[in-house]
């Protein structure tokens, strides 16, 4: 293994944020590039787990609902977040999950403009996206989807947009939509505008109050670092609230649910688009890794994704020239979020040496090998090292070993 030169190790001596690794458990000798899919364990979530399970649970059991404040950790996390976020405390929940929230959100948008009857989306977006939005149109009489390349979505902005939904990191080349200017487009429209901040939360700064912004959900356990299966989180702007009726009217979404009434009536703002009973032992792990922000500048945490990724780009260049990988993510730090893609043929099989190595990414079929660039645990030093470590596998060519052809359920 190559010496990790000066001036990379000086990068992470002049990191502001170089402290915060502090806050994760990592395993020694392993490169962490996956927190963009699953965020590393903090250390502070297995004393949260333990204290909700052995003294909440295991002691004051079902009086935690009212002594530990279990029942309204769906709002206060979701406030939490929405200081990530650049949205009021009271504009986002925690609940179910991505997909569920998007079915959620496209069935309670419709209705507001019954005279329209497109929802418009991207090709190639990520694909729980296109499939609830294929069966949530099936269910409003008259709407029909309509899936666009990238640099043609804005054009099929219309009269007949009902609602505009869109990813605002791409989930494999990581592109980025200017949010401000789509929403801005679709309101011009007469639509309103959907996004999916699963590769944004956590991971740069977003203002979606500055920005306009009307519905959007996300995702708990990436960049949030909130666990495998972590619940999601559903943002309705204020003004919005009173006028969206949940179409997936669960008991903690009705204005009085111990009243126990057969009515439905829904509850003010955001908390009618809960619908079952709050997963305590999940939110209180999401609630630990949101925590995991305390204190951090997201300007300063987008700044040293920035530098990250200019190193990746650098050293897969000058290291890795002539072995066919091709980098597909934005150079623009303005067009693209915090992770950087490349495509080669054979990216399944150098992903699985580089884990191997020690050497964590994850691959996107069918060509793609991606690296999350996460701030608040990576240094520059880890990204040396990394790259070291795959110039050895390009080289010997130790991916063509049978064993990294094999693939699990998960890739």
């Amino acid at each position: 293994m190559s010496e990790i030169p000066g001036h990379i190790l000086a990068l992470d001596e002049a990191d502001p944020l170089a402290g915060l690794r502090d806050r994760f458990v990592l395993p020694e000798g392993l490169i962490y590039l996956d927190g963009n899919s699953l965020g590393a364990l903090p250390k502070k979530s297995i004393l949260r787990a333990n204290e909700t399970v052995l003294h909440e649970w295991g002691n004051s059991l079902i009086r935690s609902w009212n002594v530990h404040g279990w029942i309204e950790a769906p709002q206060r996390v979701g406030a939490k977040i929405a200081a990530l976020i650049g949205a009021k405390p009271n504009e986002v929940i925690v609940a179910d999950s991505v997909s569920v929230n998007l079915f959620k959100l496209i069935l309670a948008a419709a209705p507001l403009a019954p005279d329209r009857h497109q929802l418009v989306t991207e090709s190639g977006n990520f694909h729980t996206d296109l499939h609830i939005a294929s069966g949530a149109v099936e269910l409003v009489p008259g709407m029909r989807l309509r899936i666009e390349p990238r640099d043609a979505v804005e054009q099929a902005i219309g009269d007949d947009t009902n609602l505009l939904l869109l990813t605002h990191v791409h989930y494999k080349s990581g592109a980025r939509f200017d949010m401000a200017a789509m929403t801005a487009k679709a309101r011009a429209a007469g639509a309103l505008t959907l996004w999916d901040l699963s590769h944004s939360v956590g991971a740069l700064p977003l203002h979606l109050n500055r920005d306009g912004a009307e519905l959007a959900v996300g995702c708990g356990y990436k960049y949030l670092n909130g666990g495998p299966g972590a619940p999601a989180f559903l943002y309705v702007a204020e003004h919005l609230q009173d006028r969206l009726m949940s179409p997936l009217r669960g008991w903690m979404g009705h204005a009085a649910p111990f009243d126990f009434t057969d009515d439905y009536v829904p509850a003010a703002g955001i908390s009618r688009f809960l619908a079952g009973t709050p997963p305590v032992l999940s939110l209180a792990a999401l609630e630990a890794g949101v925590e995991s922000f305390a204190g951090v500048d997201l300007e300063a945490l987008w700044a040293k994704s920035v530098s990250l990724f200019d190193l990746v780009v650098r050293t897969v260049e000058e290291r890795c020239a002539g072995f066919g990988l091709e980098c597909i993510s934005p150079a623009d730090p303005a067009l693209r979020g915090s992770h950087i893609s490349y495509r080669h043929p054979h990216a399944f099989e150098i992903c699985q040496a580089l884990i191997d190595a020690g050497v964590i990414g994850d691959f996107r079929a069918p060509d793609v090998v991606r690296f999350g660039l996460t701030p608040l645990y990576l240094s520059h030093a880890d990204i040396w090292e990394g790259v070291d470590r795959m110039v050895a596998i390009l080289e010997s060519e130790s991916w063509r070993e049978p064993r990294f052809a094999v693939r699990g359920k998960v890739t």
